[in-house]
């Protein structure tokens, strides 16, 4: 089953995407660049407050399913500058504070409308379920 989700707390979909994706315990929400969610615009400021803008548009996406950062199981950052990984990553860990989901980050050549990060995640809900252990099936 799918559900698509979507709150006017984060920018809208540039494009035919939605903000997020319900699927079982799994939320997948879209990449998200430092845009306004209420004028629409890349926000002014160096990549930090670019970096805290992409975050709390993710918060937004999160809460409406209500879940919180906690709840976030894997991160990709695309940059267009990996010079600027450290203040991405320093801004990022405190929206991260324990628990750090899983993570990867890779330079772009470019991102929509001229931004220099989008971050996108994938969440899961805390609903009750049967533990699972991985093992090794490779004989």
């Amino acid at each position: 089953m799918k559900k698509t989700v979507s709150t006017n707390e984060a920018p809208a979909a540039i494009g035919p995407y939605s903000q997020a994706v319900r699927s079982g315990r799994f939320l997948f929400c879209s990449g998200q660049i430092p845009l306004d969610p209420e004028s629409g615009q890349i926000v002014s400021g160096d990549i930090a407050a670019q970096t805290r803008r992409v975050l709390d548009n993710i918060a937004a996406v999160l809460r409406a399913e209500g879940l919180t950062f906690d709840s976030v199981v894997k991160t990709t950052i695309f940059l267009t500058s990996l010079g600027d990984f450290q203040a991405v990553n320093d801004v990022y860990g405190s929206y991260f504070k324990q628990d750090s989901p899983a993570r990867s980050t890779v330079q772009v050549v470019a991102l929509p409308r001229g931004a220099n990060v989008e971050i996108e995640v994938i969440a899961a809900t805390h609903e009750a379920s049967a533990e699972q252990t991985a093992y090794d099936t490779s004989g």
